[in-house]
């Protein structure tokens, strides 16, 4: 008996292969080191913290030479005896820099879909382990996607980070979803990734260099933060973002015959919690005052693009960013003022326009977003 199957869904499944033969060719043959890319989509952020710098001095230069991340994927707080997962791994640099910083009990797993990555991230194992005084990474082959096939224990990593690589997934739900399984109470999915001012539209994505380049494959930023909401990350929250300037002719043309002028890219960087949140910011009368605590943060700390806490200030925050420093790592750090007693609406200034800085409010100075690679 012949079975009959779903044309529609037999051409989402070809897609799905030929995306991810398409970025494994592209990453893993095409692409020999971050010098071989054709657009800085995937090399925008700022320069790193000294503590990073110096993290990645220890990291053996080929697993440098092949980083294409697009941001600065780590928290930026104390990740001692820490579990963290990489998504999108590739040859390893962000693993080798979040081994150092989680020490000798915590781990690092790298997951990657690319043989020629995982090969240069594996061989420099003995070497690192030796750099840093122990071994404590691992390295597993697998699809973001079904990150439920490789035997991650749910509930088990305090932080999960990605550098520029979910993008190249052509089921960002699916992730989104895994991540959540993966992520104990209180942990956090801290990574930077390229969006758009508006949807990609088919032609574009079915362009193998767009979407190795990490263009075609970005969402429409307010798609994202709908998903994110949808799969249980209820507060999604902007951490930092810079515009791309493609700064390709071929490419830059390739946009603009398909009638897209108008279409803008972001690297931007988001921290989405594992917590009860609220759908919109509530005000609650309460308060948090940093006690500047944090190695490195003396003087104060930066939770995302609008609350930074000065130390010893005290703070009007909402419901939700109480919880995100209450209920995580980060709650040692802080002194609380006020309960849930009492509510006052709307948490003011909560709004829903692109959250981006544009490339002539970057260039006027107005705003806080740099860049530049790593």
């Amino acid at each position: 008996m012949q079975v009959a199957t779903d044309p529609a869904k037999s051409d989402d499944l070809l897609f799905v292969d030929e995306t991810r033969a398409s970025v494994s060719q592209y990453y893993g043959k095409e692409l020999s080191g971050s010098e071989d890319l054709k657009t800085n989509a995937c090399c925008t952020a700022g320069s790193p913290p000294k503590y990073i710098q110096d993290a990645i001095n220890n990291i053996h230069p080929e697993v440098v030479a092949k980083y294409y991340g697009c941001g600065l994927c780590l928290p930026q707080y104390n990740l001692e005896g820490a579990k963290v997962l990489d998504l999108g791994c590739g040859a390893g640099r962000d693993v080798y820099i979040a081994s150092q910083l989680v020490g000798e009990n915590g781990q690092v797993v790298g997951v990657d879909m690319t043989d020629e990555q995982l090969e240069v991230a594996t061989k420099h194992q003995e070497y690192h382990a030796e750099t840093f005084g122990y071994g404590n990474v691992k390295f597993v082959k697998g699809y973001l996607e079904q990150l439920a096939d490789l035997n991650l224990e749910a509930g088990s990593f305090d932080v999960i980070i990605s550098n520029c690589v979910i993008n190249l997934c052509t089921d960002k739900e699916a992730v989104l979803t895994e991540c959540l399984n993966l992520l104990k109470p209180g942990g956090e999915l801290y990574f930077s990734d390229v969006y758009a001012n508006r949807r990609v539209p088919k032609k574009l994505q079915d362009d193998p260099v767009l979407w190795g380049e990490c263009l075609s494959g970005a969402l429409y930023w307010n798609d994202f933060e709908n998903m994110a909401r949808k799969v249980g990350f209820t507060d999604p929250r902007l951490v930092e973002d810079a515009p791309i300037t493609v700064q390709n002719a071929e490419v830059e043309r390739t946009i603009s015959e398909s009638g897209n002028d108008s279409l803008e890219f972001y690297s931007a960087t988001y921290r989405l919690w594992k917590l009860d949140l609220e759908p919109h910011c509530e005000d609650y009368g309460q308060a948090v005052v940093y006690k500047g605590t944090m190695d490195r943060y003396p003087s104060g700390w930066l939770l995302d693009k609008h609350h930074y806490f000065e130390a010893g200030k005290i703070h009007p925050v909402c419901g939700n960013t109480y919880n995100m420093l209450h209920e995580t790592r980060l709650k040692e750090h802080f002194d609380f003022i006020g309960n849930w007693d009492n509510h006052y609406g709307i948490f003011e200034g909560c709004g829903s326009s692109i959250p981006y800085d544009s490339s002539e409010t970057v260039a006027s100075g107005k705003g806080a977003s740099t860049g530049g690679c790593c």
